[in-house]
């Protein structure tokens, strides 16, 4: 049913690389990307993700060294059956950039308790990128265990 999935945050350095690589090792037979809805304007294309993320993501066994951010565009909307954003507002902006996708929209966090936003941790304290991370795994798992 889903056999493409875009995970989307600010920069496309955080927080939708975790849930990309999650989400490809819980779901290898599907096609999984991410962007970011600002990268570009914020001069991150091209980054890799913010050292403390990866930091946190080596502890728990996960290597995000090979990502690089790209920007969110209407084009790689069009292309995929399901976009996973991290925070309620986020939608309205994915909507703005491509409003034909609007139907295939949905929080990450939709199955955690409350339809729970995911905070972006960028610029934040380590524990507060430990908690974001923790956030994602288990939304994560729960979208393993949906699909």
């Amino acid at each position: 049913m889903f056999g493409t999935i875009l995970v989307v945050c600010i920069g496309n350095i955080c927080r939708s690389p975790v849930g990309e690589k999650l989400l490809k090792q819980y779901f290898p037979e599907k096609r999984i990307f991410s962007a970011g809805i600002s990268a570009e304007r914020s001069h991150l294309v091209g980054k890799g993700v913010d050292p403390t993320m990866q930091q946190v993501a080596i502890s728990r066994g996960v290597d995000l060294s090979e990502h690089r951010s790209q920007q969110l565009t209407s084009e790689l909307c069009k292309n995929v059956d399901l976009i996973l954003v991290m925070e309620k507002g986020h939608i309205d902006l994915v909507r703005q950039i491509s409003p034909e996708s609007s139907g295939k929209v949905m929080l990450f966090g939709h199955w955690l308790d409350s339809n729970k936003d995911i905070p972006d941790p960028y610029r934040q304290s380590e524990d507060m990128f430990r908690e974001v991370y923790a956030l994602i795994e288990d939304a994560a798992l729960r979208w393993k265990l949906k699909l």
